[in-house]
């Protein structure tokens, strides 16, 4: 016979015995729940909580079979904790933490020891060179990082930072809230008062020592007003960056607003500028002291 009336014919007898009470009580019995809160298991398996000396996780109850040699408990836990059985001190305690035995005897089935469900299997891992020892396997402090140069980040394609840079040249006032608002199709509303900021504002004067967020990017004050062209109504900063961190020469859709390289001028939202003692960063890393030469 071909492959499909084999098919069929496994189908129909599966029909036939389909909703039977015999099917039924197979399947009530397959999916009771089991003394360990899982489905039936086998009386012959019992399920254990791993811990681990120089692991802070507490593993997911692994199911045993109890006529496993501890041998081959430790190469099943092995897999799970990386350490190796010929370094591996098991200790069986219960649910409350006591101590109740060590398994020290890799021939005896794990049945030997009378463990339950619901025990604890802790693992001591006595391998001083052990990968789990000092947080190896859970401290991420302790793994090195890839970091890449402006530079090499410049030279890529593709990137956020090109993504961004190429929707400010369109529009000085894009931010990434807009951004996402329009693929979604929700509109972003504007600053519709001519003060909006007011209040903000006042605490912003021009030549002040400035800080802008996000960033930290530090500059002078060259401009505090409003009715920008081309720009959302209510106030707006307009700060000479240190560095060439800028957009703009000061100028905003043709109109000027002051004087600066290109590349060190922007305007900002008062809210997000901060005037105040806020040094050149290079004047602070070079700065000297009475006591050098």
């Amino acid at each position: 016979p071909s492959m499909g009336s084999l098919m069929q014919q496994a189908r129909a007898e599966f029909d036939a015995v389909k909703g039977t009470p015999e099917l039924e009580a197979l399947k009530a019995y397959v999916t009771a729940p089991g003394t360990a809160g899982g489905a039936r298991q086998s009386e012959t398996t019992v399920l254990l909580t791993i811990t681990h000396c120089n692991l802070g996780a507490r593993f997911l109850e692994l199911r045993f079979d109890l006529h496993s040699s501890i041998d081959n408990v430790k190469s099943k836990l092995y897999q799970h904790t990386g350490t190796a059985p010929q370094s591996m001190v098991l200790q069986l305690k219960d649910p409350s933490g006591a101590l109740m035995c060590v398994m020290d005897d890799g021939a005896r089935p794990l049945g030997f020891y009378s463990p339950l469900d619901g025990y604890v299997l802790h693992v001591i891992d006595t391998d001083p060179h052990s990968l789990s020892a000092r947080g190896g396997l859970e401290d991420v402090s302790q793994v090195e990082k890839y970091v890449m140069s402006d530079d090499d980040y410049n030279n890529r394609e593709n990137t956020y930072r090109k993504f961004k840079e190429d929707k400010l040249r369109k529009d000085p006032t894009w931010t990434l809230q807009k951004e996402m608002a329009e693929r979604r199709g929700v509109p972003v509303p504007e600053p519709t008062d001519p003060d909006a900021y007011v209040e903000e504002a006042k605490a912003c004067t021009v030549d002040s020592r400035c800080e802008v967020s996000p960033g930290g990017k530090r500059g002078v004050v060259r401009f505090v007003g409003k009715d920008l062209k081309g720009m959302p109504p209510g106030w707006w900063i307009g700060v000479q960056y240190d560095e060439p961190v800028g957009k703009n020469d000061g100028s905003v859709k043709g109109e000027r607003y002051f004087e600066c390289p290109q590349g060190y001028g922007g305007f900002i939202r008062p809210d997000k500028v901060q005037c105040g003692d806020f040094p050149n960063l290079d004047d602070e890393l070079f700065a000297s002291d009475d006591d050098e030469i």
